[in-house]
């Protein structure tokens, strides 16, 4: 499936009425999932973040371009950020199975529609731009709302689509394609525009204008251009600006490029900048939402600061990067509204399977009922994930044992490996009783007509694959978690070698449930070499885990004795 999402911001963040009526706008095309509204007081602007597919994304961001020009009036609009119009900008972002020049394609779709159908002056943007020189949105804004009139009649400036007229109501719509954008602000403990300004100058990439010391007036090159010191961050955009409703001023940044620049690198820059001139970094804030992997690596790289093992859960990870870069100061931060993956995942019933997400009553009752799933196989994961759990919990208080501060980064390094083999376990627990429900449902397919047994014998066999390939991936997976047992075993703290141990025979114990699993399935697929093939390799790892097991409980035995 492709899937984009798009980030519009509308110049109105005080009046929730019409906030709300643009996303009901939104919300009433099929197959859209509005993930967050972020409106600011001080800015009177909203980012409203969706996605979907592209069509339909397009749709609700055409319906809602429509809706703030019968509602928003630009010529009372007054806020803190810069803006041109009504919908300031739209980009399009593309998320998963789409490419940026197709992202670009939709992009130049809606400006065209936007253009034609509600009379609105738009241009394109970034990687949809129809000039070089039109890239850069800080470039088509300049002038921004108030400088449109005479801006508009300009040639160099008629918009690509609409007319080039000024249209006093809603002004003009910046639409493009564009990378992920992280907006952030990071707060100071100061109330002075002028010195967060200094602050953001230090660390946005195009830094500052540099003035002559004798006059005090910018220096221009022999182009007539002025002569700039470049910021310490790439792909970072950033301005200085109060803001009322909190009482501070701030850094307001945009990470256009988190390859270049990470956000803790751009948290830390503004630190080190504030510290320089006499002020303090109180805390921060994400506007709209940010990719899970951009805060685990923040969260990482303040463990990592700690001397404390990066190998904890993705909770705990994510809790240390919102501590750390202050996210909550100003207003709560919840990561199931704030990180896009999760976001997605509570519209979809939870980032957790069904069964996962039961507690461990609830999941021994649902085992223990009358219904044939979950069973052996989701067992057997289960088993196989505490089996993980019990090694990566050694391998952390291992990294943690006083004395042991020389060793923290390769406990650190197999926690890490235990937690990805443990919730690749935990997935496989829903994985299998899926795979069961799906044989099930093949087998109660219509069975009168020739084409019918057909399609039924295909998707029976289909279904039945899968059964087998899951209990051979937890397999496999348990396997893999082996020589982590054997790692705390022989160096891990000494206290816990009996936690290894009984890690050890989960692991066992799982493997043996996989492949009995695997044997069953087997037993009713019609393509015998995969079967083979698949029932040796299972066979080889069970053989190998049995050994392992029977020489990790001696070593442990000798050594509790």
């Amino acid at each position: 499936m492709q899937l984009i999402e798009c980030v519009p911001n509308f110049s109105e963040g005080q009046d929730m009425t019409i906030i709300r009526q643009i996303t009901d706008a939104i919300e009433s095309v099929d197959g859209v999932h509005l993930l967050d509204v972020d409106p600011g007081k001080a800015t009177n602007r909203t980012v409203v973040t969706f996605v979907g597919e592209p069509a339909a994304v397009v749709e609700a961001a055409f319906l809602a371009i429509k809706k703030a020009c019968d509602l928003i009036d630009m010529r009372q609009h007054k806020g803190e950020h810069p803006r041109m119009g009504a919908t300031d900008v739209c980009p399009l972002v593309p998320v998963s199975g789409i490419t940026m020049e197709e992202t670009a394609d939709w992009a130049i779709k809606l400006a065209k529609r936007v253009g034609e159908e509600l009379n609105l002056p738009t241009y394109l943007y970034e990687a949809a731009a129809s000039t070089p020189e039109r890239k850069n949105l800080a470039t088509i804004r300049a002038g921004e709302y108030e400088g449109l009139p005479e801006k508009i009649i300009q040639p160099i400036w008629k918009p690509d689509f609409g007319p080039a007229t000024f249209n006093a109501k809603s002004g003009a719509t910046v639409i493009g394609a564009r990378d992920f954008l992280i907006a952030y602000n990071v707060n100071l403990n100061t109330t002075s525009v002028r010195r967060a300004n200094s602050v953001a100058f230090d660390i946005r990439e195009k830094g500052r204008v540099v003035n002559d010391p004798l006059t005090g007036k910018p220096m221009k090159d022999e182009t007539g251009e002025p002569i700039r010191q470049a910021g310490w961050l790439k792909g970072v955009k950033g301005i200085g600006w109060f803001i009322e409703e909190y009482g501070i001023a701030q850094v307001s940044m945009n990470i256009t490029d988190t390859s270049q620049t990470s956000l803790q690198e751009a948290f830390e820059a503004c630190c080190k900048s504030a510290e320089q001139r006499g002020m303090r970094v109180t805390g921060s804030e994400l506007v709209g939402l940010v990719p899970l992997n951009v805060l685990l690596e923040a969260g990482k790289h303040f463990l990592n600061k700690q001397k404390r093992s990066l190998g904890v859960n993705e909770e705990e990870i994510i809790k240390i990067a919102i501590k750390s870069m202050g996210l909550d100061e100003l207003s709560p931060f919840d990561p199931n509204k704030k990180i896009i993956e999760y976001n997605i995942a509570s519209k979809n019933g939870g980032k957790l399977g069904p069964l996962v997400s039961k507690d461990l009553r609830a999941f021994a009752n649902e085992t223990a009922s009358e219904s044939p799933a979950p069973g052996g196989g989701s067992i057997s994961a289960y088993v196989a994930a505490l089996g993980a759990s019990l090694v990566t919990m050694v391998a952390n208080l291992s990294s943690h044992k006083r004395g042991w501060d020389d060793q923290w980064k390769t406990f650190s390094a197999a926690a890490e490996r235990g937690q990805y083999l443990k919730d690749a376990l935990l997935k496989a627990v829903d994985e299998d009783t899926a795979a069961f429900n799906a044989i099930m449902a093949a087998f109660s397919l219509p069975n009168s007509s020739t084409e019918e047994k057909t399609a039924r014998k295909k998707a029976i066999q289909d279904a039945t694959k899968i059964a087998i390939e899951v209990p051979a991936k937890v397999l496999r997976l348990a396997a893999e978690t082996m020589p982590l047992v054997r790692q705390m075993v022989e160096s891990g703290n000494p206290n816990s070698i009996t936690d290894a141990g009984v890690g050890a025979l989960c692991i066992r114990a799982a493997i043996h449930g996989a492949l009995l699993n695997v044997k069953i399935n087997i037993t009713g697929l019609e393509d015998k070499s995969f079967a083979e093939t698949i029932l040796t390799e299972c066979q080889i790892l069970a053989d190998i885990a049995d050994k392992e097991e029977a020489a990790l409980l001696q070593l442990i035995n000798s050594r509790i004795k």
